[in-house]
């Protein structure tokens, strides 16, 4: 029972702290992530801490993070897309690749439309405009509100016409 108690401290800092990171606090959302890490280490709380630190173009931290919270949950998806994100920032598309690839694969994924649509930006990087068209298509099928699709979408196909 006090290993359940502590969990729900965990994530209520957790939602705390996604809260001020949604209004630009960076620092208050570190803090609370890195003290509901203390209460109870969770996969999703090292994940969004990392992605506090890619608001603040701290993609090295942001990768240590995401990698810290595959250790804590293998099948957590989102670390996964995280790095591949992160990688792309970095220049490092062929790298980011093997990691999106690896978050469609795993089995508790609630927005695989991120990665789906990161492949597509790759693809659209490397100039193959069929491929990153239809990565879009793919995401949008999952999600037809991914705003990030449907601009990368209508951007590209008003570069074809």
């Amino acid at each position: 029972m006090n290993e359940q108690i502590t969990y729900q401290q965990a994530m209520v800092l957790v939602d705390q702290a996604y809260r001020f990171q949604m209004r630009g606090q960076l620092g208050d959302a570190i803090e609370l992530y890195e003290k509901s890490l203390s209460i109870h280490p969770t996969a999703k709380a090292h994940t969004f801490l990392g992605w506090a630190y890619s608001m603040m173009k701290r993609y090295d931290e942001a990768i240590e993070q995401c990698e810290k919270a595959i250790i804590v949950d293998p099948d957590y998806g989102n670390p996964y897309n995280d790095i591949g994100a992160y990688l792309i920032e970095l220049g490092k598309p062929n790298e980011a690749m093997l990691w999106l690839e690896q978050a469609i694969e795993t089995t508790h994924y609630e927005t695989p439309w991120f990665a789906i649509f990161n492949i597509g930006r790759i693809h659209l990087m490397r100039g193959d405009y069929m491929a990153a068209l239809s990565h879009f298509d793919e995401a949008l099928a999952l999600d037809p509100l991914y705003q990030p699709a449907r601009t990368a979408k209508a951007s590209l196909l008003s570069r074809l016409c």
